[in-house]
């Protein structure tokens, strides 16, 4: 049986293109078979090897949604926090593909509901990162209740609310100002976007809770849901958006089992000099 390996690369960087074809070459020398976008059908595919940045890897991830592949990601670009290998490692990574020697970790996703107050229908997405409820026209704020687990908590006037997992903790909801939060922590994350307001403070729920958000009619602007930054839902004021766990997690080829610390602080370029490892100073 073919052992079938997908390769996605970043669409605009040529050398992506380049990192392919030297990927592709050295799975054919160990007896795999790489096929392309354009090539994914309903047939066993055993691994997906991506060029690129996060963004990219989150294509992969919506392409192979509904598989048990898991996900290999090379950087190509700044940070890569969902990055496993860098360029210079191409060799290394076809090598322990062909050997199975990674381990795969699952991470949590989030199912996006949003009811719109002139219709019946619920409109339906998902996201590795996060959920965003963003304001549509840039000069106006959105008018917002949050709840959790159908609760009212709060109403405020706001840019928007950054609804992430653990993995989204150190993309949007970073930049909006909420907490990093270790990937094998089983949580969701609510942070508000330049809320008017003495309580908006970044909240930490269970993995079983719904977070809720509600456009509300007063508004002064409608709302965009957006899936990863890539899938947008329309939310008009009236609107109800419910986040929950999600029933489909996304899989990650881990190759490096080193603490999530070390990934921050490389990724971040984060200062440790005077850290003596818990000694005592002499």
């Amino acid at each position: 049986m073919s052992r079938r390996v997908l390769i996605l690369t970043h669409p605009t960087r040529p050398a992506a293109v380049h990192t392919a074809e030297s990927v592709a070459s050295g799975l054919r020398d160990r007896g795999m078979t790489p096929i392309e976008e354009s090539e994914v059908d309903d047939g066993d595919i055993e691994l997906a090897i991506v060029l690129g940045g996060d963004g990219t890897i989150l294509r992969a991830a919506e392409l192979i949604r509904g598989r048990e592949t898991p996900l290999v990601g090379i950087n190509l670009g700044h940070v890569g926090f969902l990055a496993e290998s860098e360029v210079d490692r191409v060799a290394d990574v076809v090598r322990r593909a062909a050997e199975r020697d990674y381990v795969v970790e699952e991470r949590m996703t989030l199912d996006v509901t949003v009811q719109r107050p002139d219709s019946d229908e619920l409109h339906h997405g998902w996201a590795i990162n996060e959920a965003s409820v963003e304001k549509s026209e840039r000069e106006r704020m959105i008018e917002v209740a949050i709840g959790i687990d159908e609760r009212g908590l709060s109403t405020f006037g706001c840019d928007g609310v950054v609804l992430a997992t653990p993995t989204g903790s150190t993309a949007y909801a970073f930049s909006a100002g909420g907490p990093v939060v270790w990937p094998d922590v089983e949580a969701m994350l609510l942070t508000p976007i330049s809320a008017h307001a003495l309580f908006a403070r970044p909240l930490v729920v269970g993995p079983d809770s719904r977070m809720s958000v509600e456009i509300l009619a007063r508004s002064y602007s409608s709302a965009v849901v957006w899936c990863d930054g890539r899938r947008r839902i329309d939310a008009p004021p009236g609107s109800h958006i419910d986040v929950v766990r999600g029933a489909e997690p996304v899989r990650l080829a881990r190759l490096n089992l080193a603490p999530f610390t070390d990934r921050l602080v490389g990724k971040f370029n984060l200062p440790v000099a005077g850290w003596r490892g818990g000694r005592e100073a002499p």
